[in-house]
């Protein structure tokens, strides 16, 4: 693998794949303990913090509201001094989530409910994502939100007094907004509650139990009672990212004797799903170590391909689609190499991601030489199929640029992903990941 341009990288195809990787701290826990650790009464400090972009946007959302955050980013050591949950300051310049989405509907939970004027923005990208979803619920709170056409960022908030707690159905399953209603329901009058169609990642409910927050769950529902008197302080190893993870397991189980182990990933059972996807298209999964670190379960994994023929095709529907959805784009790289290919269904939340993924992800199949059907909601990858060498739009995505870097391993010739450095966004170790557990 060499940079031939500044925003470019040439990848071939390897013979197999074998080493140890360590993925960065996992993104969602780490853009939650950032959050809370900021309203925590005293200093929290975490340990394996993502490394990617889009959680140090973040931690500089909270350090404009006056957190004092001291980051090692090379360690990925960081610690908050949190100022309470009535502590933050008015922003004296736009707060900038950069390219998450994640931080910008999960903070405007914590922003709908202060007592000063802000405005939260992002990058072209997050200009383009509808953020409806998540300013409704919180205008039901009592909420003041401007934004623009279509419910786009930039989101302005106005001051406000208080919040009244809501029961509110979330119309589809997003991890992201019920978030949003829970941080708004600690600063809210009376009960909060979430009640969700399909279960979705449950990192929001464990990271506030931890601080200190009673959270009562039951069967797709749970509730927070606010106000909330103050959050305490935490010391947390951050588990290690099973979206970023994802890539190499799939690397792993495209190659029949491939010998990856990656070291503490998260397996929360919300996160855990596509373990079982791929022991089902037949590769050869194994946990060789599992703890419980503050409710989450962290464990470390060995992944190979199938122990004779090929995997096995299958179709992702409803909740696994939910659950699935930032994997899809690598699942869709699979499925070429399995028997039967792959169906995707339930999968229109791919339409407003960082790019249009469907549309990305069938644009670079096709470019590769592979057939595939683009649908509404989702796309169909017969398998069997041959990849070659492509020049790769990544649409600025990164886990499109991902998923096809891991493509180009089985390709015929090179492939070229333009503006792969997109991946920075959340896995800045990737290419040298991926050149390092290579073999040629």
């Amino acid at each position: 693998m060499t940079q031939t341009q500044v925003a470019t990288r040439t990848i071939l195809a390897a013979r197999n794949l074998s080493g140890t990787v360590a993925p960065p701290g996992d993104k969602g826990i780490s853009h939650r303990y950032a959050m809370l650790g900021s309203l925590a009464a005293g200093v929290t400090k975490l340990t394996h913090y993502s490394s990617g972009a889009d959680c140090h946007s973040t931690l500089a959302c909270m350090q404009t509201m006056g957190v004092r955050v001291e980051s090692d980013r090379e360690k990925g050591e960081i610690t908050i001094h949190g100022v309470g949950l009535r502590g933050l300051q008015a922003p004296q310049r736009v707060l900038d989530a950069g390219n998450s989405g994640t931080a910008i509907r999960m903070l405007s939970g914590i922003l709908a409910a202060q007592p000063f004027a802000s405005v939260i923005a992002g990058d072209e990208s997050i200009a383009r994502r509808p953020m409806a979803r998540v300013i409704k619920p919180l205008l039901e709170m009592g909420a003041n939100i401007g934004a623009e056409e279509g419910g786009r960022p930039p989101l302005r908030f106005s001051p406000v007094t208080s919040l009244q707690g809501i029961t509110y159905t979330l119309p589809v399953a997003s991890a992201q907004v019920k978030s949003a209603i829970l941080l708004a329901g600690m600063y809210a009058q009376g009960e909060t509650t979430v009640e969700e169609p399909q279960p979705t990642r449950d990192h929001t409910e464990l990271a506030l139990r931890n601080f200190g927050v009673e959270v009562r769950r039951g069967r797709q529902r749970v509730s927070v009672s606010g106000p909330v008197a103050e959050l305490q302080p935490q010391e947390y190893r951050i588990p290690g990212d099973p979206s970023s993870a994802a890539f190499f397991l799939c690397a792993g189980a495209m190659f029949a004797g491939s010998e990856l182990v990656l070291q503490e990933i998260s397996l929360n059972p919300t996160r855990a799903v596509l373990l079982d996807v791929l022991r089902r298209m037949g590769a050869q999964i194994e946990i060789l170590h599992i703890e419980d670190r503050g409710g989450e379960l962290v464990g470390t994994i060995q992944v190979s391909g199938p122990a004779r023929g090929r995997l096995r095709g299958t179709t992702l529907a409803g909740q696994e689609t939910v659950a699935l959805i930032d994997e899809i784009p690598v699942l869709s790289v699979l499925a070429t190499v399995s028997d039967s290919g792959m169906d995707f269904q339930d999968a229109a939340e791919l339409r407003v991601k960082e790019s249009d993924r469907i549309v990305s992800i069938v644009h670079n199949l096709r470019a590769m030489g592979v057939e595939c059907e683009e649908r509404r909601d989702g796309l169909r990858v017969p398998g069997e199929q041959t990849l070659r060498g492509a020049r790769i739009n990544s649409f600025g995505d990164h886990r499109i640029a991902m998923a096809f870097a891991i493509a180009a391993l089985k390709a015929q010739g090179e492939t070229v992903i333009e503006d792969a450095e997109c991946a920075s966004i959340s896995y800045p170790e990737f290419y040298d990941t991926l050149e390092r557990i290579a073999q040629r």
